[in-house]
């Protein structure tokens, strides 16, 4: 019998123990939270003040020279409408066209294939009706279209815009 009061004594200790050693790791378990986070807020406090204060930019950005565009004249063209005018006689268009490119050297680029331009022209505006042409909107159509055509004529290459000089119907 005694080595059973003796067995129970060596167990009861072992629960406690065990009771005991729960609640330290706990503790080391919340201790070791608040030292991450200490830890993490100390280096992202460092690492926000290297950012903002840390280094000085004193070299400021070369600033972004726009070339300016180059313009190309193109031939006055001058074509029939399609229809006839309020009066009965054929109408003509007359137009005076500038080509707006990048640069210069995208201007000597164009020159060569102006005829195949021209022909686009001429080919469009063969086709226009005079009400086609009425108003700022109609124009504008008329200058998206042909912008669209040199693009297609010079491709690779690229124009930026058609511009009218003149333009008279008649």
């Amino acid at each position: 019998m005694a080595k059973a009061k003796k067995a129970e004594e060596k167990e009861a200790p072992e629960a406690d123990g065990a009771g005991e050693a729960a609640p330290k790791t706990g503790f080391l378990s919340k201790k070791l939270i608040v030292m991450a986070a200490a830890a993490l807020l100390v280096l992202g406090g460092g690492g926000g003040a290297w950012f903002f204060f840390g280094k000085k930019h004193d070299e400021k950005p070369a600033p972004v020279v726009a070339k300016p565009p180059a313009f190309l004249d193109v031939p006055e063209v001058l074509v029939n409408l399609s229809g006839t005018g309020t009066s009965g006689r054929a109408q003509f268009l007359k137009a005076k066209i500038v080509l707006e490119v990048a640069d210069q050297k995208l201007a000597d680029e164009i020159k060569p294939v102006l005829p195949r331009v021209l022909d686009s022209f001429q080919t469009y505006l063969r086709e226009m009706r005079s009400t086609d042409l009425e108003g700022s909107a109609g124009l504008y159509r008329v200058r998206d279209e042909l912008t669209r055509r040199v693009n297609l004529a010079v491709a690779p290459s690229r124009i930026n815009a058609v511009l009218f000089k003149e333009i008279v119907v008649q």
